[in-house]
């Protein structure tokens, strides 16, 4: 910051001293007086004098303390958007950010969160703060979505409920008690994965390291090496897995390759932990999208899990999400809860209410939770037909016949095209379509209308860039 001290010489000499006077006698500048200011400045060499005429301006220049923060780059995800709504082509594409859209690229207000928010407004519900674990009704109905209301689980009260600020902030909490409570305990992360899980991570101070999951040689799942990275983890790390519709590449293990998957888990003592942003959004069933989790929680493991409904209520804006925490007794349960809440406190004290009273109100109203059943389906069919119509278009433009199925293979609103960096540069370049750097397109902001356009985009980009 700098702070200024201007001396102002008129026609007049006496109002000139009557001015300087005035700020000796009555000024003050941090510890020092303006006078001693004044009558040093020969000798500091950290006032400039400037005249402009009759008046001469004397300013004091103090070097900011924040001059040794340098500019963060942009985000690599929130920051595809910053570029796209600077583009003034008329052709643009926005495919980076996982924000579903209409068939005319418009955002979508899912109609039962127009009718579970009206329902509030007749029950003049208030704006009061909320304990410190969220919604208490809210807790409740999004334990059962995700384990099945009447799984051991539940009924046992062996979870323990934390509302979080959506995704993100869930998986944060919980990082916070890894690093708290399991000192040098490692988090194994999946290559490639959601570009925000390292950031969490590193600023929990937790530390983390990859296992194998992409195999570019075959656009799909490297399983052996997969398997052969949790095995060789020390013991009780933490292993992340994606619930469903793997972010960003769309490529979900089988239901046998998730048994291996358990079985290794178990043997080498880890802990699964697993992040669930499209419960009922990749299939468009919410029981097939929690089937991974309910497979390790059958098994008597105890697990981390981290909820999102900004993608499945299309609750973006509203923050709202869970950390859930299954332990091997209510005891330990309420003991994990406790000091979920005790990280909470300091971190932001409690979550907002409104996104909390929209899912209590969907998920509670067996009427509204129908009918929100029936527009996931809606939505995940049109991604379906996207990623179909994207497919058809690929192999009906290339003529080089490269194998494009592997689209196909993938589930929910994400797609890996196999693109490289200069490949993906390409596409945003010439084509003016946007997307991150490691290749993955949103086909939820992506209409039938535009498929063959991307289509042409992909090809040019794919054969001739290297």
């Amino acid at each position: 910051m700098a702070s200024t001290m201007i001396s102002l010489a008129s026609a007049t000499p006496s109002a000139s001293l009557s001015v300087q006077e005035t700020l000796k006698g009555k000024t003050r500048l941090g510890s020092g007086s303006v006078s001693t200011l004044f009558n040093k400045e020969k000798g500091n060499p950290s006032i400039k004098k400037k005249s402009f005429g009759r008046i001469s301006m004397t300013v004091a220049v103090n070097v900011s303390r924040f001059e040794g923060i340098t500019m963060a780059p942009p985000d690599p995800i929130l920051g595809v958007s910053e570029a796209f709504r600077a583009d003034i082509d008329v052709k643009k594409l926005n495919l980076g950010v996982g924000a579903y859209r209409t068939e005319e690229l418009q955002p979508y207000v899912l109609d039962v969160v127009k009718k579970a928010e009206n329902l509030m407004l007749e029950r003049g519900e208030n704006k009061e703060y909320l304990p410190i674990e969220g919604l208490a009704a809210f807790n409740k109905v999004t334990a059962e979505l995700l384990f099945g209301a009447d799984n051991p689980v539940i009924e046992q009260q062996r979870v323990a409920t934390v509302q979080g600020l959506s995704g993100t902030g869930s998986l944060r909490l919980a990082a916070a008690l890894i690093e708290r409570y399991f000192p040098g305990a490692q988090v194994l992360i999946s290559s490639p994965t959601w570009g925000n899980h390292k950031n969490i991570f590193n600023d929990a101070r937790v530390p983390w390291s990859e296992y194998r999951y992409y195999d570019p040689k075959t656009v799909g799942l490297d399983f052996e090496g997969m398997i052969s990275d949790i095995k060789a983890a020390p013991e009780g790390s933490f292993v992340l897995l994606h619930g469903c519709a793997h972010n960003p590449t769309g490529i979900d293990p089988t239901p046998e390759q998730w048994e291996k998957i358990a079985d290794v888990i178990q043997e080498k003592n880890h802990i699964p932990f697993f992040d669930v942003a499209y419960q009922g959004f990749a299939s468009g069933s919410l029981d097939a999208d929690a089937s991974s989790v309910r497979l390790f929680a059958a098994r008597g493991m105890e697990l981390l899990v981290a909820q999102s409904y900004s993608k499945n209520l299309g609750l973006y804006a509203e923050r709202i999400g869970a950390i859930n925490v299954v332990c091997s007794s209510a005891d330990a349960a309420a003991r994990v809860k406790s000091q979920l809440k005790r990280i909470a406190r300091p971190m932001y004290s409690n979550p907002p209410v409104h996104g909390a009273r929209i899912v209590a109100n969907v998920v509670g109203d067996p009427a509204l939770f129908n009918e929100w059943k029936a527009e996931m389906e809606m939505m995940a069919g049109r991604i379906k037909n996207v990623r179909q119509k994207l497919f058809d278009s690929l192999s009906a433009k290339d003529k080089s016949g490269k194998d494009w199925s592997f689209i196909l293979k993938q589930i929910g609103m994400f797609s890996f095209t196999g693109l490289n960096k200069a490949q993906s540069d390409n596409m945003t370049n010439k084509w003016h379509v946007y997307m991150t750097k490691d290749g993955r397109i949103s086909l939820a902001g992506l209409s039938l209308a535009k498929c063959e356009y991307l289509a042409d985009a992909i090809i040019d980009s794919y054969h001739n860039v290297s």
